[in-house]
């Protein structure tokens, strides 16, 4: 039998995620933390490499897995330059992009450097799939109203592709041929539009609906105000709409089952701005239809929120008239990524090469 045995590398701000598959089965998984103060030895985001990987390896031995055992090793997708979905195979220019050249400084951009080193050791090809910026957005679908300011495509690529994906398996549709819309409802809610095997437009939680952590499209008048008030500075002005925007504008939380538990008690507030919310995605899954003349053929609700039967109910209720609504709930980024790997290893899908 082949080996399937993969490893699952995802770096985030102060965690690195690790998990071990054999097929498509996981074997266990694991969140190593990284304290603040920890991290305050190191000048760049790409300087913690050795740290991270010194830990997983350590981690591995914890668990007694061998780094040899492993068929393929898969790391988190950082900010390249725009690519294409699926895999790719990791190499020494997509490593030096991610180390001096990225699109932005992001824990991700380490997933790539670290599968390599460790393929390296053992003789195995590293990759990286769905990225986080994926960019296969029609052209048209990129122009706004001022010239030189486009729509950004970079999202929750890696869950939205998928939960599609799952949806076609479940269905025994094929991917290619059908018109997906899929919400992702996080911390951001992003909505994009997968189109006969490609993601061809996006609403991310820059210009969509407001989300527990992100303001969302806000009023653009309003917000020119903000900025120029003297107020904020440009940090504070950015993490009023990344960290502080949204409903931890309103509650101090982004903890959607306080906000759930609010509603459920009779806080109005609460009430108002969980429909809103609500309303608002299914605003964002509307304006996306058009893009395919409402030729949908499902629409996916995944990610965290998507387990509220309130807030689901509400998406259903306003969305419903565009296509079915199909529910596959949480963030299942470790499984994509050890699935994307295994397609290539069964020779289903081929990796590019970063160019």
């Amino acid at each position: 039998m082949a080996n399937e045995k993969i490893l699952v590398i995802n770096p985030g701000s102060t965690s690195t995620k690790i998990a071990v598959y054999i097929a498509d089965e996981q074997q266990w998984i694991e969140s190593i933390s990284h304290s603040l103060d920890e991290l305050k030895a190191y000048a760049t985001i790409y300087d913690q490499l050795d740290m991270r990987k010194n830990l997983i390896e350590a981690s591995l031995a914890a668990h007694g897995d061998e780094l040899s055992s492993f068929a393929a090793i898969v790391g988190r997708g950082g900010a390249l330059p725009p690519v294409k979905t699926g895999a790719y195979e990791v190499n020494d220019r997509m490593v030096d992009t991610l180390r001096f050249h990225p699109v932005d400084q992001h824990a991700s951009n380490l997933g790539a450097g670290i599968a390599y080193e460790l393929a390296k050791q053992i003789g195995v090809k590293a990759y990286i799939y769905d990225a986080i910026t994926v960019d296969e957005m029609t052209e048209v679908n990129k122009i706004t109203g001022l010239k030189g300011v486009r729509v950004p495509a970079k999202g929750h690529n890696l869950n939205t592709r998928a939960a599609a994906l799952k949806l076609c398996a479940d269905k025994g549709i094929d991917y290619n041929k059908v018109n997906i819309i899929v919400a992702h409802l996080g911390g951001g809610i992003t909505v994009n539009l997968h189109s006969n095997g490609q993601i061809i437009d996006f609403f991310n939680d820059e210009i969509g609906t407001f989300a527990p952590e992100r303001a969302g499209g806000l009023p653009t008048y309003a917000l020119v105000d903000m900025c120029y008030s003297g107020k904020y500075t440009k940090e504070e002005m950015m993490k009023q709409l990344q960290r502080k925007g949204g409903v931890i504008s309103y509650f101090g939380t982004a903890d959607m089952r306080e906000v759930e538990k609010m509603v459920n008690e009779g806080n109005k507030e609460a009430e108002l701005v969980f429909e809103a919310m609500a309303l608002n995605t299914a605003k964002t899954i509307a304006r996306i239809a058009p893009s395919v003349d409402g030729k949908v053929d499902y629409i996916v609700l995944t990610g965290g929120l998507a387990y509220s039967d309130i807030f689901v109910d509400s998406i259903k209720k306003h969305a419903g008239f565009i296509g079915p609504i199909e529910i596959i709930p949480g963030e299942n980024e470790m499984k994509a990524l050890a699935e994307g790997t295994l397609r290539v290893l069964r020779g289903e899908e081929k990796a590019r090469i970063y160019e």
